[in-house]
Order: C-alpha cells, then structure tokens, then sequence
C-alpha cells in the first residue's frame, strides 16, 4: 500500500549548480583599484557640479 502514496521530492541541488568552475576572467580587478576608481568618478562629479572649487 505505501507504493500507491509514493512522493517524489525535486532536487535539492538546483541552485547550487556551477556550469563555469573552470572559466578565469582575462581581466582581473582588484578591490583596491574599484575603490580608487570610485573614489575618482565622486570627485569628478563634484568637481563638475562645483560643489569643491
């Protein structure tokens, strides 16, 4: 009788699938040249909007 009342579950590895493990990018950033990067396009912008000199 427990054969007719059978449940299948999905998969519990849906979401943890990665299909490009082996992929390394060509350009590689580091942490220290995003913030410099960001730290200039702030400054940038107030220096435009004349908010510093």
């Amino acid at each position: 009788m427990s054969k007719d009342n059978r449940i299948n579950m999905p998969s519990s590895g849906a979401g943890l699938t990665k299909y490009f493990s082996d992929y390394q990018s060509k350009v590689l950033i580091t942490p220290q040249t995003t913030l410099f990067a960001i730290m200039f396009v702030v400054l940038l912008v107030l220096i435009v909007s004349g908010k510093i000199f």
